[in-house]
């Protein structure tokens, strides 16, 4: 038997290979099947995202509930109270902790980014002796805790500078870089390549304009990382405020004055949950709109080092 003949005697494909009509069981049935092959493949990602969420849905409920049924076996309310967040946002002082907190992260994070964009720049891109000494003292001050310096700190701004009860004295040293930010845009700069600068320089850029103009566009990823990272640290920071601001109540930030506000209302958990969800709101927001640029710089940075 030839080729010819073995091909012309191959059985037809079956009925049963044809795609289901549209609205017929068989294809309700593959759509269920597909749905279920979806769930088990997403079980984990779904079970970890419920394991997240649960506590901020948890927050809302409560936040909008009467004093009555807060933390009661009730989880949902009976009455849902939107007055809540007004009575929080005209407790005195809230909006001058408001202000103070978008003071000391906006200047913060200004700030960090623009003192540490230029030592990262040298630290990827010159050749100079002592480079890598330079590097190793940033990476010794990632790993030094900020417990060892807060005395000195301390003496030196308050006493000295007489800066105690103001945030200054935690936004002033940020002029000066910060290690991780440093270290953070000094990996990414690094996959730039060398090429783009030294076609800069060519067409006759200086160092800072190869920065400002070449180097600046392409490294916006890590920025928006570090502006990220840093506007979190200062807006969640209670420690340096609790430091240097304790005393002066109209220098208090949202992180600081939510513990006074529990204090107050330690039996109204209802209104602290809602001061609670005020204070969280912006950071969820920012980084709803703001995580690709982020998870973008986190990804590639480290890429070459």
């Amino acid at each position: 038997m030839t080729l010819g003949n073995t091909l012309t005697e191959a059985p037809a494909p079956t009925g049963s290979a044809r795609p289901a009509r549209p609205g017929s069981p068989a294809a309700r049935a593959a759509r269920r099947r597909a749905l279920l092959h979806w769930v088990a493949v997403h079980s984990l990602a779904i079970a970890a995202a419920l394991f997240f969420l649960l506590p901020f849905v948890f927050v809302l409920l409560t936040s909008l509930m009467d004093d009555q049924q807060a933390l009661t076996t009730d989880y949902w309310p009976t009455h849902w109270e939107w007055g809540n967040y007004g009575k929080v946002w005209n407790t005195p002082g809230f909006l001058t902790w408001w202000r103070n907190t978008l003071l000391y992260a906006g200047a913060g994070t200004l700030l960090t980014v623009v003192s540490s964009l230029p030592v990262a720049y040298a630290l990827a891109k010159f050749r100079f002796r002592g480079r890598n000494l330079a590097l190793m003292a940033v990476i010794a001050m990632m790993m030094l805790p900020p417990q060892v310096t807060v005395i000195p700190m301390y003496l030196f701004w308050a006493k000295q500078m007489g800066m105690s009860g103001s945030l200054w004295p935690l936004i002033i040293p940020m002029a000066f870089g910060d290690a991780f930010s440093i270290f953070l845009l000094r990996q990414f700069l690094m996959t730039i390549p060398r090429e783009y600068i030294e076609a800069a320089r060519i067409d006759g850029c200086g160092d800072l304009r190869t920065l400002l103009r070449v180097v600046l566009p392409m490294a916006k990823p890590a920025i928006a990382a570090v502006a990220l990272f840093q506007f979190f640290y200062c807006w969640n920071d209670y420690f340096g405020p609790q430091i240097y601001a304790s005393n002066n109540r109209e220098a208090w930030t949202l992180s600081y004055g939510l513990e006074s506000f529990k204090a107050a209302h330690h039996t109204n958990w209802n209104l602290t949950m809602a001061a609670t969800l005020l204070v969280m709101a912006p950071v969820i927001i920012l980084f709803f709109f703001a995580q690709k640029a982020f998870i973008e710089g986190v990804t590639l940075t480290g890429v070459k080092g």
